[in-house]
């Protein structure tokens, strides 16, 4: 199968690449996460979200992926940021402590997610605009944002709309910043999945292990992401690197 193929028929797009393993196609799914499922309860998904908030805290994720995406902006004194599948704000709060003067419009294509950050104190922040957007379907006119930036959640799209998500962020904005998780060797992943989610099951409970497992399954390697690209549009550009246990993509249109 080769990159312009696996464009062509893109639902059948590998998690690995046009030229993936087959034990690398064998590790992926699928299934959907309990943050992606309608007839799942909310109450479910918030604990999700709220372990996620948790270790976003702990380990510092929130800062670091700020500070990656303030680096994208570096030279631009007032960036307007768009960030997409925000979850529970807690990146975009980081980006409007760290930067005085950048604006950030924060998104969710979960109304319930959106309200709950709405009510909180982004709700009220004079540089934060809080409302429901799908990322694949991106309310505004071209280059309206410096900077695009969707953290953790790229994996959980299937190619299809993965690829609109590319084609769309890099549209409405001069940039778009993916950082997400990190798939791992296929025979690493394949000795880790059990150790793995006992691990998360017991410090993170059980629906977010299992979103967590699922995540590992679904995550895209970066020759996948250049198919999804090329699908999207053959003039995006990408940059792609690992920083520490997690994927960065930059992309934008070539000029």
């Amino acid at each position: 199968m080769t990159e312009t193929s696996a464009a062509f028929d893109l639902d059948k797009l590998p998690r690995g690449g046009p030229r993936a393993s087959w034990l690398d196609r064998f590790l992926q799914t699928d299934r959907q996460e309990f943050l992606d499922r309608d007839d799942v309860p909310y109450r479910v998904k918030g604990s999700v979200i709220r372990s996620l908030d948790r270790m976003g805290e702990q380990m510092r994720w929130h800062e670091k992926f700020a500070e990656l995406a303030l680096e994208q902006v570096a030279g631009t004194p007032s960036p307007k940021i768009l960030e997409l599948g925000s979850g529970h704000g807690g990146l975009s709060r980081k980006i409007l402590q760290l930067h005085p003067r950048a604006e950030v419009v924060i998104t969710d294509v979960e109304p319930e997610s959106v309200a709950k950050i709405r009510n909180g104190d982004l709700g009220s922040h004079p540089r934060a605009t809080v409302k429901v957007e799908d990322a694949t379907a991106i309310d505004a006119p071209a280059g309206t944002y410096d900077l695009a930036v969707f953290a953790q959640s790229f994996h959980h799209l299937p190619p299809k709309l993965a690829s609109r998500v590319l084609g769309e962020g890099t549209r409405a904005a001069k940039k778009l910043l993916i950082i997400d998780v990190l798939r791992p060797p296929s025979l690493m992943l394949l000795a880790g999945l059990p150790m793995f989610f006992s691990f998360a099951a017991v410090t993170q409970g059980l629906p977010t292990a299992h979103d967590g497992f699922i995540s590992l399954l679904r995550a895209y390697r970066p020759a996948a992401f250049r198919a999804l690209a090329k699908a999207a549009d053959p003039d995006i550009k990408l940059w792609t690197r690992v920083d520490g246990f997690q994927q960065v993509v930059v992309a934008s249109k070539l000029v």
